[in-house]
């Protein structure tokens, strides 16, 4: 079975971006990874907040990113949570390290290929839905038989 979503017209739970997001979801509507960047010390943070994690600044940018990275942990979905996912049923929902940063982290879906092939450690690409006026940004497997 592979994991695939938006394959139909029902209405997924999808995100309302808010003035700390709104950076985010434009960069995904145009297929690209953009995350809040501190302009003070350089450090990568994702969610987007008003403050950075690491020094303290206010001073936060944003910045466009690979996409790259690595499965750290990751969770089968077998119930249900909203209507929706009910015929999506498993999901891989996980964890992505991204590369350009140690402990930079994203919550997200692994898509197109059966969930059984997922495991930690192995190296994902984002990739992007359209659904109506979102783009989410998801993961998928690397092809690891090209040059990057």
């Amino acid at each position: 079975m592979t994991a695939t979503f938006f394959d139909d017209d029902t209405a997924p739970p999808l995100p309302e971006p808010d003035e700390l997001t709104q950076f985010f979801w434009d960069g995904a509507r145009r297929h690209e990874l953009w995350l809040q960047r501190c302009n003070r010390c350089g450090f990568l943070q994702h969610r987007p907040r008003p403050v950075c994690k690491k020094c303290n600044s206010f001073d936060l940018g944003h910045a466009r990113v690979s996409g790259r990275g690595v499965i750290y942990t990751f969770s089968l979905g077998v119930q249900a949570f909203h209507p929706w996912f009910e015929d999506r049923l498993p999901y891989v929902l996980a964890v992505v390290e991204l590369e350009e940063q140690q402990h930079l982290k994203m919550v997200t879906n692994i898509v197109d290929c059966d969930p059984g092939e997922v495991a930690v450690g192995l190296p994902v690409e984002v990739t992007f839905t359209d659904r109506g006026d979102t783009t989410l940004p998801m993961f998928r497997l690397a092809d690891t038989t090209t040059e990057r």
